[in-house]
């Protein structure tokens, strides 16, 4: 965990400590009931396989119920926690940033969408695949030496089947394939939120003009432009309220906003409660 950061980051290493290199990937075997009450964010990416599961697991503040045959994506940075059952039987990789921007790479559309659809119900086949590619990476896993470059190779492929399906389940994903400038502005707002808040920064680095970034918003996502900046900077405060003891001037501040009361009148008028209240009722 970062010392400097209120809010409970853990990173891959802290599962598996004695690996002293090429710590970018794990591979666990998640057997019976599992609990997770306080909720944490980690810094790599990581896949979840269902085979069997009940129980619940909140991502971002959205409880999803567990079941059998599922996939679960957990991006960096995202809050999370959960309730498994008994039953559980669920095969686990954890992938560090390096790798993950890796294998990434070879997709049309940026892994960072799916956040908005973290929980898949998979077809008999796909699973099978997929369970199939897990287990193969765990047996790699085990050889010495590893051979990275078949490793890799697997995680590209479980990249394009996780792709393929979420993309068939999803319209909006559709949407970001057809207009790429959506995509790209999704992206930059990711990445900018807490320092940049206006349409017009985002639509100067896309090169178009704000007005003309507001019809496509409107006319592809039935949101304003300007929707997707509030949003994320939402999110983000919801995370900190929710799981760090971060006193709500400091979220303020880590936020880019001036002035406490600026960004409690915000929050309330996007959300209907103040920081404190919110996280009160936490």
């Amino acid at each position: 965990m970062n010392p400097t950061d209120n809010f409970p980051v853990l990173g891959i290493q802290e599962f598996q400590p004695d690996l002293q290199q090429q710590n970018e990937l794990q591979f666990h075997l998640i057997q019976g009931k599992q609990h997770i009450e306080k909720p944490h964010k980690h810094d790599f990416f990581m896949l979840l396989l269902f085979e069997k599961g009940s129980g619940t697991h909140t991502i971002d503040f959205k409880q999803y119920e567990v079941g059998d045959h599922q996939l679960h994506l957990l991006f960096p940075g995202q809050a999370h926690s959960w309730t498994l059952g008994e039953n559980t039987l669920a095969y686990q990789l954890m992938i560090d940033r390096p790798v993950l921007d890796m294998f990434s790479s070879s997709l049309e559309l940026t892994f960072v969408l799916y956040q908005w659809q973290p929980v898949l119900d998979l077809s008999h086949e796909t699973f099978s695949k997929l369970q199939y590619e897990f287990q193969a990476i765990q047996a790699e896993l085990s050889i010495t030496p590893i051979h990275w470059d078949i490793v890799n190779l697997r995680n590209r492929l479980i990249a394009q089947l996780v792709s393929r399906e979420a993309e068939s389940r999803h319209d909006y994903l559709k949407v970001f394939r057809a207009v790429p400038a959506l995509m790209r502005y999704h992206q930059l707002v990711d990445e900018h939120f807490k320092v940049k808040k206006t349409v017009a920064f985002y639509a100067d680095q896309l090169h178009i003009s704000s007005n003309y970034l507001n019809i496509l918003c409107k006319r592809h996502l039935q949101v304003p432009a300007l929707f997707l900046v509030h949003n994320r900077i939402i999110l983000e405060a919801k995370r900190l309220l929710h799981a760090s003891e971060m006193p709500v001037k400091e979220i303020a501040f880590d936020l880019g906003f001036s002035d406490l009361a600026h960004f409690s009148n915000f929050f309330k008028r996007k959300t209907g409660a103040s920081p404190r209240f919110f996280r009160e009722q936490l």
